[in-house]
């Protein structure tokens, strides 16, 4: 194996040798969204998000910070390329929270062929990401550990939704058109940027369990969730309890020398945020 894959492998707590086989590629899937949260705290500190190969490396394995979908999936591409899988990023536009007009392509996912048969995987959006990757056929239901999904298209487009309680709910639409590095580049700057964007606004992690579990955190209110019902559910009361959160339940990497961040730096930004989750 490659360096890379053996660094990757070990930051996901994987200790098999992958092959190009839907069994490896589910339990790459899975470990992946277990061992790196979602989690947008650079835009939040005001940094730069760069998603060259090595930047994501860096940050994501060896600092052991996680990011989101640009980071996420780029690092997820790389390692099944490396493993030997074909596969190749798509742009989406999510309109989990029914947009008045269709917001611009801001989402990245994984197409993935496998023996002729193609596979969406996704391990970079937040809280209702998939947690195992699905076969592209529409309208049919389809199990991950952390809950049922479907596939719907419409003409060109496909729309990936996922059931809440008795109904389906749409994430996010896309095509099958070609990407390229600008278009994830332009699709970043604007997510950690644009004055309206949610990652302004709002600290936000997630960290998918293996056994169908998963913690999320919205600024100071962390949850801890069971088959959809919140089986823990804390406000917490101030930045230093934010920050030992962030390390013991999430289990992020604060020391790297370019991408940790201190108690201060933490406290610094969080004073625009109140304790009920409202940016000032």
């Amino acid at each position: 194996m490659t360096p890379f894959l053996t660094a990757y492998l070990a930051r996901i707590g994987w200790n098999h040798t992958p092959d190009v086989s839907l069994e490896t590629l589910r339990a790459l899937h899975l470990h992946h969204n277990s061992a790196i949260p979602f989690e947008n705290l650079d835009v939040v500190l005001a940094r730069e998000i760069a998603l060259s190969d090595d930047a994501l490396f860096q940050k994501l394995v060896v600092a052991r910070r996680g990011g989101y979908c640009f980071e996420q999936n780029g690092l997820f591409e790389r390692a099944l390329k490396e493993v030997g899988f074909d596969v190749r990023s798509l742009l989406g536009r999510v309109v989990l929270a029914n947009p008045p007009e269709m917001p611009p392509r801001t989402h990245r996912l994984l197409l993935v062929q496998l023996a002729g048969e193609p596979w969406i995987a996704d391990v970079g959006f937040g809280g209702q990401s998939l947690t195992a990757p699905i076969r592209m056929q529409a309208d049919i239901e389809q199990a991950t550990p952390h809950g049922l999904y479907r596939l719907q298209r419409t003409g060109d487009d496909w729309q990936l939704q996922f059931r809440h309680h008795e109904n389906w709910q749409t994430m996010y639409q896309f095509e099958m058109g070609q990407q390229y590095q600008a278009d994830y580049v332009m699709g970043n700057f604007y997510s950690a940027h644009w004055p309206t964007s949610h990652f302004r606004h709002h600290l936000l992690l997630c960290r998918h369990l293996p056994d169908g579990e998963k913690m999320t955190l919205n600024n100071f209110h962390f949850t801890h969730w069971k088959q959809g019902l919140a089986q823990e559910e804390i406000m917490l009361p101030d930045v230093p309890a934010l920050y030992e959160t962030l390390q013991s339940r999430f289990g992020l990497g604060v020391s790297d020398r370019e991408h940790g961040f201190s108690l201060q730096q933490l406290e610094k930004v969080m004073s625009g945020f109140d304790l009920h989750g409202e940016h000032a």
